[in-house]
């Protein structure tokens, strides 16, 4: 014991532990609170922040409250928002339980393909969709072809509404599928003897079993909805229909004459009051949630439910649900990027082409925003583990008072729509001395993603770490270690596999992220998703295809490294 403990830390070490509790804590505090000011100062001026001769006003929020325009876009972001969710949680919830709880045939390799949303961004996505289902998608055509109409629009709010929905859907499956399992078997069992069928028992007592989960998914795809912007930009903005984010990006850097910045910071704070309201609520419907508990100190394993010959209907319910808005989405995206338009009327081998690939090769540009990308996601992933690791460590393993204050500060960015969050930064770049040096960097794009998804890490590191007994630590500081040496030598080894499901969930994240930096990228800073954007605006649809094919293809063969060498559990 004593030769240990002499390893570990001479008794005489300076303890430097406080140094490190307030310097995380002021870094922090600065890079998620910081750049909200110029936002909040912003929405009071009626000129630019950088103008010497702006002055208050509060005619911003007047507008805000005055304006049919403004009313209209809020109204659209809520029912966008509301609709999203509904969609979401209808075949989230169905798809759980069938392939969760049921004998569905090919249920293990059809849960895999549902969440492959997941793993890429909702600009990808809703290209897709575009591809497939747009007025002149793949989908479309062949419905006209064979039918003389196709029975959807997607360029309505309606129709944003459930292609986000159905882009959510695999959120709510996760959340849902987790609960499904725990839920105690015998309870269906109960139902099935007193005469009640598969489906029966499924929805009326699997289902209330997971209201939990359903709470908290709902609220969640709630609020994924009203921030997103890639499906209300690409769908909205050819028939008019703005939300609050594409009016925050078509007003704030997009505007073709001079932004209006004033409007734009009222406007912003109104979500981000709305966001962070969502998200206290999700809190207090959450409290209520012991009620629910079904899995207790005895063990019990989950029962199979067998639907009988109902298990084909099933079967095919789920696999045209995944066929139609899954993997025709990706198959779309695939295809386009190897031809030279995409329709059911002439065979794709007739008018294959790489010329797509060749023109993202030859382009100095594209090539950029590639590598940009990976080093973003590489670099930044790494960096912000470590970080969101020490933030973890202080708030729920150390003796520092303001640990809790630091952790509810940390946890903000979960209230932080990604555009404001960019929005911010962009505000604080103009706005502060200094920070001239990493504008138009890829710096200043790692630190955004780092504040955006200090949630993430934290849900990735912090269950771990509850798991891991207090008595190490305390036969540590015993022994003279300091706090450092304890987490350093003892905790983190430990924490090893928790580490790595957090670098691989902020690496998918930050390879995906496009909406934070879509204020802050300059060239030279390009990044994939900030690439796709300005090709989508521009109309080129095949090199968006085969961006986005790349990008699926660094995704997947991340998650296969992680998942087949490193044994790392994503998304479940």
């Amino acid at each position: 014991m004593t030769a240990t403990t002499a390893t570990i830390a001479p008794p005489d070490a300076k303890d430097h532990s406080r140094l490190i509790f307030w310097g995380i804590s002021i870094i922090t505090t600065v890079l998620v609170l910081g750049p909200l000011v110029p936002i909040f100062i912003q929405a009071f001026l009626d000129r630019p922040l950088y103008d010497t001769s702006a002055s208050f006003t509060t005619a911003n929020f007047i507008r805000l409250l005055t304006e049919a325009g403004i009313g209209r876009i809020f109204l659209n972001t809520f029912y966008f928002g509301a609709l999203t969710m509904v969609v979401a949680q209808v075949f989230g919830a169905i798809m759980a339980v069938l392939v969760g709880r049921t004998n569905l045939p090919g249920r293990r390799w059809l849960g895999e393909i549902f969440i492959w949303p997941l793993f890429v961004s909702n600009l990808i996505l809703a290209f897709g969709w575009i591809t497939m289902y747009g007025p002149s998608g793949y989908m479309t055509l062949l419905a006209r072809t064979l039918v003389g109409d196709a029975p959807w629009n997607l360029y309505s709010v309606t129709g944003m509404g459930i292609v986000a929905g159905l882009s959510q859907a695999p959120l709510t499956y996760l959340m849902c599928l987790a609960a499904v399992n725990k839920a105690d078997p015998l309870l269906e069992d109960a139902a099935r003897s007193a005469g009640a069928g598969p489906f029966r028992a499924l929805f009326s007592i699997t289902l209330p079993m997971i209201r939990p989960a359903l709470i908290y998914s709902a609220s969640l795809n709630f609020v994924i909805g009203i921030e997103m912007l890639a499906i209300p930009l690409l769908f909205g903005g050819p028939s008019n229909v703005q939300t609050a984010t594409t009016f925050l990006y078509n007003n704030g850097i997009n505007a073709s004459v001079r932004p209006e910045y004033g409007i734009v910071g009222a406007v912003a704070i109104a979500l981000l009051g709305i966001v962070a309201f969502l998200v206290w609520l999700q809190g207090r419907l959450m409290q209520a949630s012991g009620r629910f508990v079904t899995v207790r100190g005895k063990a019990s394993r989950p029962n199979i439910l067998d639907l009988g010959a109902w298990r084909w209907v099933a079967f095919a319910f789920v696999f045209s649900f995944s066929f139609l808005t899954i993997i025709s989405i990706f198959g779309g995206i695939f295809l386009r990027s190897a031809v030279t338009f995409l329709t059911p009327l002439i065979p794709v081998w007739k008018v294959f082409t790489l010329n797509h690939y060749e023109l993202i090769w030859n382009s100095s540009s594209y090539m950029r925003s590639i590598s940009n990308s990976v080093v973003v996601s590489v670099v930044g992933a790494a960096i912000g583990t470590v970080f969101i690791a020490v933030i973890t460590l202080i708030s729920r393993r150390s003796e520092f008072r303001h640990g809790r204050a630091l952790e509810y500060i940390a946890l903000f960015p979960r209230s932080l729509p990604g555009i404001i969050a960019g929005l911010g930064f962009f505000y604080a770049l103009i706005w502060v001395p200094g920070m001239d040096v990493i504008r138009g960097t890829i710096v200043v794009l790692i630190l955004v993603f780092i504040v955006r998804y200090i949630p993430i890490g934290f849900a990735a590191i912090s269950p771990a770490l509850s798991q891991i007994s207090e008595e190490l630590d305390r036969g540590a500081r015993i022994s003279g270690a300091d706090w450092w040496t304890t987490v350093t030598r003892i905790i983190l080894p430990i924490l090893k596999p928790a580490l790595f499901s957090a670098y691989a969930l902020l690496f998918i994240h930050f390879l995906k992220e496009y909406v934070t930096a879509a204020f802050l990228y300059q060239p030279g800073s390009e990044i994939i998703g900030t690439t796709m954007l300005q090709l989508v605006a521009q109309g080129d649809n095949g090199p968006v295809s085969a961006l986005a094919t790349i990008q699926v293809v660094i995704t997947a063969a991340f998650v296969i490294l992680v998942r087949r060498l490193l044994g790392v559990k994503i998304y479940g």
